[in-house]
């Protein structure tokens, strides 16, 4: 099956609508935190104060959806969903009300905790879309592996699309409107889409665990993925960070988000590429070279200089970057439990967040320090430990799938 026709059988299983809705519904979560920043840095006039925001929402997302992830595979998607998505847009709204009766002068704190109120609502729509693929997959005549691939293949491309698109489409709506603008856009998007992905069919095809016989815990394998996806979004956080610091030396600072963006580029064209990947290339095998390849072409970092130097760098490192979470993903789909799927999945998706706060908060400090280089030396230190993990932890993940025990080729 080519890589065109996996995808034409995969979406022609649920149509196009869902495809649709189930990206739109994903960002939300990808525009709060940079909005989150952008509004409470704005009434505060407090840069400290937009990224303790920023950093409140994502954090205690990523501690939260684990346990949403576990919920899910007890009472279903649906529900949970249903929840997330109402009390999270309100979240949203009620983080601009706040902002809009601010006053200067004031303390700022209780700002944040709204923001990290609303983050602990936000749904890991991506996550929550991999988990019913399989069940989905199931109902093809064709090759259902085949087709799962296919599936993360292209919600790994789809969450880094939208971590383009989403802030992108904050910072466009703040420079027109205002950040409370890209802020109500963020609660509409959730309250329409996040819904509509809830009450979607394809919600009901998921198993729940008590219909279910296994309810074995997860495998802990599972979590030598989850420190790869930790490493992983140290990468996002330090190489924002790093950028942020190169354009403002330059005096474009707001080329910062366009920068990111191009990580972006490169992580979906070889995310949608990955599909063509043989089946005889086995998955640990998969990781470890996509993890070697990040730390090889994160080294150009330690020697840009300029923003036309940053550019081709940054999109050759992104080539490394989808392949790299797409394979993570379906190593943990593979290993763990069907009972267990959305608390797994979760996982792997809070650690990337938790990453990405650690990274851009260590590159800060370093850039406070020396600049954008050290920043950027974040990013190969996280890059690094992906592959050492990926390395250490390949016949134990060839164990997990079920092959013999033996020389990792």
């Amino acid at each position: 099956m080519s890589p065109l026709s996996s995808y034409r059988n995969l979406f022609s299983l649920t149509g196009a609508i869902y495809v649709i809705v189930a990206f739109l519904a994903r960002l939300p979560l990808a525009m709060s935190q940079i909005g989150a920043l952008l509004l409470v840095s704005a009434v505060t006039g407090s840069y400290g104060a937009g990224g303790a925001a920023a950093g409140a929402t994502a954090v205690v997302n990523a501690v939260v959806s684990p346990f949403a992830g576990a919920l899910t595979d007890r009472v279903g998607q649906r529900r949970v969903l249903l929840v997330q998505s109402a009390v999270g847009a309100a979240g949203l709204i009620w983080l601009v009300l706040a902002a809009a009766a601010y006053t200067q002068g004031e303390p700022w704190w209780p700002l944040v905790l709204i923001a990290g109120a609303s983050g602990a609502f936000l749904p890991q729509v991506g996550t929550m879309a991999r988990v019913r693929w399989r069940p989905i997959a199931r109902r093809s005549a064709g090759s259902e592996q085949r087709l799962v691939d296919a599936a993360f293949s292209y919600e790994g491309a789809a969450d880094e699309a939208s971590f383009v698109l989403g802030p992108a489409l904050v910072g466009v709506v703040a420079a027109i409107l205002n950040p409370s603008a890209a802020l109500i856009a963020a609660g509409v998007l959730l309250a329409v889409f996040g819904l509509w992905f809830a009450l979607h069919p394809t919600a009901a095809v998921v198993p729940r665990r008590d219909r279910l016989a296994s309810t074995a815990p997860l495998p802990p394998v599972l979590f030598v993925l989850v420190f790869a996806q930790l490493t992983i979004g140290m990468i996002f956080g330090s190489v924002q960070a790093g950028a942020s610091v190169l354009a403002t030396e330059a005096g474009e600072p707001g080329l910062t988000g366009l920068l990111h963006a191009l990580l972006g580029i490169g992580s979906v064209t070889a995310g949608l590429a990955v599909v063509a990947v043989p089946e005889a290339f086995r998955y640990e095998n998969r990781l470890r070279l996509f993890t070697i390849a990040l730390a090889v072409l994160s080294v150009p970092l330690l020697f840009v200089s300029s923003i036309g130097g940053l550019v081709p760098v940054l999109i050759v490192l992104g080539l490394a970057v989808a392949p790299s979470m797409i394979t993570t993903f379906t190593l943990a789909e593979r290993i763990s439990p069907p009972s267990r799927l959305g608390a797994a999945m979760t996982f792997l998706a809070a650690a990337t967040g938790l990453g990405y706060a650690v990274g851009s908060s260590a590159a800060g400090r370093l850039a406070d320090w020396g600049g954008y280089t050290p920043a950027f030396a974040v990013t190969i230190v996280g890059a690094s430990l992906a592959a050492i993990v990926a390395v250490a932890g390949a016949c134990a993940l060839r164990r997990a799938q079920g092959v013999p025990a033996g020389p990792v080729r």
